[in-house]
């Protein structure tokens, strides 16, 4: 064993039934999203048709629900991680999420929180950041806002506000 985890260790198989089950079991704990499941399918071993019908009633008896899978997620990533519109979005693609639901669950963002949390995000990250020019610090904030999934306008506005508070003799460079 090595880590806890068991060297050459035969993959579990699951019949639909007993992965139906198991699904529901994990679906009740928390939002899963149907590629989440099918993944999880795929490695019990599950037959791409058996995989589908077990789909089909998790939807039928709504323990899925991309809608509300993404909704979750959108909440938990601003909420929690304070990801950007971006990163969640490319997140929630990368899950297989249909685009309009990604649209319909970031809609109800807000951009007036979504400022201040910008701004928030940038506050905490100054006081961790070396930067021997502003204009150095002003490019790290940059990078670090995008890299959250932020849009780079409203990156540049909060980096320059903060900037412009933390020293004085900053100028705006972009």
């Amino acid at each position: 064993m090595l880590y806890g985890k068991k060297i050459n260790a035969v993959p579990r198989t699951k019949t639909p039934e007993q992965a139906l089950a198991a699904l529901m079991r994990l679906c009740a704990r928390a939002e899963r999203s149907e590629e989440d499941a099918r993944r999880l399918m795929t490695r019990w071993g599950i037959a791409p048709a058996d995989r589908e019908r077990v789909l089909e009633r998790l939807r039928r008896d709504r323990f899925i629900d991309d809608a509300r899978y993404a909704e979750a997620f959108v909440r938990e990533k601003i909420n929690l991680s304070g990801w950007g519109a971006r990163k969640i979005a490319d997140a929630l693609h990368r899950k297989r999420i249909a685009r309009e639901t990604i649209e319909r669950a970031l809609a109800a963002l807000d951009a007036g929180t979504a400022r201040e949390r910008l701004a928030d995000l940038l506050r905490r990250k100054v006081r961790t950041t070396r930067a021997a020019t502003p204009y150095e610090l002003k490019n790290k904030l940059i990078r670090y806002g995008l890299a959250q999934g932020y849009d780079y306008e409203a990156v540049r506005d909060a980096a320059d506000a903060l900037i412009a508070t933390t020293d004085d003799s900053c100028d705006t460079f972009f």
